[in-house]
């Protein structure tokens, strides 16, 4: 069934046949159909909703539908998506909303929720604390397999994930944990304690999200535990969570690599203003940094005038080289984001870059040298300087390109900053110094 359909129903009032067409459809598929509907229209569909995928339905929803749903439904409605929705989420959708909302809702919603949520709203954004949730196994040592069994019949609805469930000791300090499969065949009066694992990795409230994706990459986790400074199990992530670490991080980095300050909203939900707001800044950056390439210039006006066919190939020299930068940067920061590089390895990258780029400059300075003999028709003299510049600005720049990133990283700074415009206009500058000199040692000017 199509959107536009839904829309015709509800403003025909047709509302049994929408309840029959949502009856059957995936959670996630009925948040698409409705999210884009008018405010009026999206409320009176929501309503229609069975109450058991309500909140399922709510959580699958772009955050600022959310915010705007919320807003619209009465106290009561709102409370009852709060208290069926995880923690993690619904603590994910208060730090979208205005405060004195966040207040109203939490004053309605039990004790037990109004706790749960205020405690992950107090970790710092993208720590493992604000990403866990902790509706989740929970198993005593000492417990028999058919004690454990019957505990999550009776709590079945209450739980995020099945794949692990959690042994901890009378503290809540995490011992271990076992799955489903390990409860199912193991002897219904054995000990929980004699057929748990080890856990491997544990998470830790603060700990960054960049490294909490990276271990459930490198060892193909679905759920993972998170304890507090004292060892004691507070909450689990899981893989959806990690999913959405691994897009935010990407399109983050991909926004700083083009220099666009990082935003958490879809391009066509940003308007014109904020998306000015974000682009600008960097845009002043450059165009204030790429000065210094217009001095440069300036500073050789005279060379220019006496050899006004070298002004020619400055476009080309520049662009090759700051497209060499650009390579050699992106190839360094995504090793860097995947922890294949790391600042030991910096001898070992800039030798590799330097054989490359000395491969790459003689490869386009021979193409180039038949292209300006034949084509531009220059002399041997100038062919000779415009491609050994080449060489050299490739050098260069495939040096500065895979140096600069690993260097950022090094000192605190997020590597994906040092990508391609902020490179090139580096080696801009390079390129014409170097070009400059070249001809100016073999020109005698």
């Amino acid at each position: 069934m199509e959107e536009k359909s839904i829309k015709e129903l509800l403003e025909e009032r047709k509302l049994t046949d929408i309840k029959k067409i949502l009856k059957d459809m995936n959670e996630y598929d009925i948040a698409e159909l409705i999210e884009d509907l008018p405010e009026n229209l999206l409320i009176q569909a929501f309503r229609l909703l069975p109450k058991n995928i309500a909140a399922d339905v709510f959580s699958n929803m772009d955050e600022d539908v959310q915010v705007k749903l919320i807003t619209a439904l009465s106290s009561s409605e709102a409370t009852n998506i709060i208290e069926d929705m995880y923690s993690d989420d619904a603590a994910d959708l208060f730090e979208e909303m205005p405060a004195i909302m966040v207040k109203k809702i939490l004053s309605n919603v039990s004790k037990d929720t109004r706790t749960s949520i205020n405690r992950l709203l107090k970790y710092p954004d993208n720590s493992a604390g604000s990403l866990m949730a902790i509706e989740y196994i929970h198993l005593k040592k000492g417990l028999t397999v058919k004690e454990c069994i019957d505990r999550i019949k009776k709590q079945k609805d209450d739980f995020v994930s099945y794949d692990s469930c959690f042994v901890t000791d009378n503290e809540r300090r995490l011992l271990g944990y076992v799955t489903i499969k390990d409860l199912i065949v193991s002897d219904m009066d054995s000990l929980v304690d004699d057929i748990m694992h080890e856990c491997e990795h544990i998470l830790t409230t603060m700990m960054d999200q960049e490294e909490v994706a990276g271990i459930f990459q490198d060892y193909d986790y679905s759920t993972l535990p998170v304890v507090d400074l004292e060892d004691r199990l507070v909450g689990i992530i899981t893989i959806d969570d990690v999913i959405d670490i691994l897009e935010e991080e990407a399109t983050e980095d991909i926004e700083k690599m083009a220099a666009i300050t990082p935003t958490d909203k879809p391009y066509m939900k940003t308007g014109v203003f904020e998306t000015w707001k974000k682009r600008i800044p960097w845009l002043l950056l450059l165009m204030i940094s790429a000065t210094f390439t217009g001095k440069i210039i300036s500073h050789f006006e005279e060379a220019l005038a006496t050899y006004v066919i070298l002004t020619a190939f400055i476009p080309m020299l520049m662009d090759t080289g700051g497209n060499a930068g650009s390579q050699a940067s992106v190839s360094i920061i995504r090793g860097l984001s995947l922890d294949e590089i790391e600042y030991k390895d910096t001898f070992k990258v800039i030798t590799k870059e330097l054989g490359v780029s000395i491969l790459c400059g003689i490869t386009l300075a021979l193409a180039n040298f038949v292209k300006l003999l034949l084509i531009d028709k220059v002399t041997l003299v100038v062919a000779f300087i415009v491609c050994f510049t080449l060489v050299i600005t490739v050098m260069v720049a495939k040096l500065i390109g895979s140096s600069l990133p690993i260097l950022a990283k090094k000192i605190g700074f997020d590597p994906a900053v040092m990508a391609s415009p902020f490179i090139t206009t580096i080696v801009d500058a390079c390129s014409l110094l170097i070009y400059f000199k070249i001809a100016g040692l073999l020109l005698g000017i």
